[in-house]
């Protein structure tokens, strides 16, 4: 049985029908309940159509809603009567541009749960305390999108600020909305932590991987892994520090390490910091299928000058900047709470263009 994605037919609400009833007529199969691995993915495709029927049904209804509203300017015309179209419009306006953003999802990964990975840069506690904010502005984001978050590793910084984080995103379309913010960010700004008031720049590196441990089975043998346990360090208190629970996982054939310090009991460390590694041999398997994203990938960039997609000024001026589609936003209070929409939707289009233009 063949999956679909919404971007097949954006708007046919009859083709969503036909793949619903088809997902149901399997999913009533009562043999395919004995295997989870064979029917997690379909169950997870029955609930994104069933979201995406509703927004079109929701749409269509404004629709109707609005037209109903226009045809009642040529009796009404009070300034009361023009705000409240007015309203109706951005509410119209606001969801076209989400079901927009779906249209422009149409890899299968896109659709799945996100790992985020923030690391500072050269800098100490200065990059460090950049790294906490970007992860406050990702938690954000997550909060207003209706994304359910799980810290998965967290390493403090000895000042401030964090060493190194990992979070998981979990809802339909996490992974595709999230991939464009992969990269290095930069922020300029009178340094908190520099008595003399003097401006710094700091940077951070984002690394976003799909979470498709429902849908793609990524083995990985015992012997190519080598697994040590330490003492955490993460945040907790004192309980999470008396026995050896955080893990440490080496891939030895790829050289991946991950680590997971969060959990108290070191099976679910084991467990999470696995499921960071299966994230991570995906990533590299879909980079290897297209050249440039295996190039970028075997010569990552350094957290440095030169090389961030995105930059924040927070002094002399306040904007913040994406290198790739040069969008702006001078509202950066907005941005940093987790204002990121436009710019996750530029960088959308600006994707879809290149495939317009390849």
């Amino acid at each position: 049985m063949n999956s679909s994605t919404p971007s097949g037919g954006v708007f046919d609400l009859e083709q969503t029908r036909h793949r619903l009833g088809e997902l149901e007529q399997f999913l009533s199969n009562p043999d395919i309940w004995n295997d989870p691995d064979r029917f997690t993915p379909y169950l997870r495709e029955k609930s994104a159509l069933s979201t995406w029927m509703e927004e079109l049904t929701g749409l269509q209804e404004d629709k109707k809603s609005l037209e109903e509203w226009l045809e009642l300017t040529d009796e009404e015309q009070s300034p009361d009567f023009i705000k409240a179209l007015s309203d109706q419009l951005k509410i119209l306006e606001k969801k076209l541009q989400k079901i927009e953003l779906k249209t422009l999802l149409s890899k299968e990964e896109d659709k799945a749960d996100a790992i985020l990975e923030i690391h500072p840069g050269a800098g100490g506690t200065e990059a460090q305390d950049w790294a906490e904010m970007l992860l406050r502005m990702y938690t954000r984001w997550a909060e207003d999108n209706d994304f359910k978050t799980e810290l998965l590793d967290f390493l403090p910084g000895e000042e401030a600020g964090v060493k190194s984080v990992t979070l998981g995103l979990e809802g339909t379309y996490a992974y595709g909305l999230l991939k464009g913010e992969q990269g290095i960010h930069r922020l300029i700004r009178i340094s908190p932590f520099d008595s003399s008031g003097r401006r710094h720049t700091s940077f951070a590196s984002v690394d976003v991987y799909p979470d498709l441990s429902q849908e793609i089975q990524i083995e990985v043998r015992d012997e190519d892994l080598r697994v040590d346990v330490f003492r955490s360090s993460g945040p907790g208190g004192q309980s999470v520090n008396k026995t050896s629970s955080a893990v440490r996982l080496t891939h030895l054939p790829s050289g991946i390490v991950v680590q997971c310090q969060n959990e108290k009991s070191q099976h679910r460390n084991k467990d999470a910091a696995l499921k960071i590694l299966k994230a991570k041999l995906h990533e590299i398997e879909i980079q290897r299928q297209e050249d440039d994203k295996q190039s970028k990938y075997a010569e990552k960039s350094a957290i440095a000058w030169g090389s961030q997609i995105r930059t924040y000024t927070l002094q002399p001026y306040r904007l913040i900047k994406d290198h790739r589609t040069n969008s702006e936003e001078g509202n950066v209070e907005k941005v940093l709470d987790g204002g990121l929409d436009t710019f996750i939707r530029n960088y959308l289009l600006y994707l879809h263009s290149l495939k317009g233009s390849a």
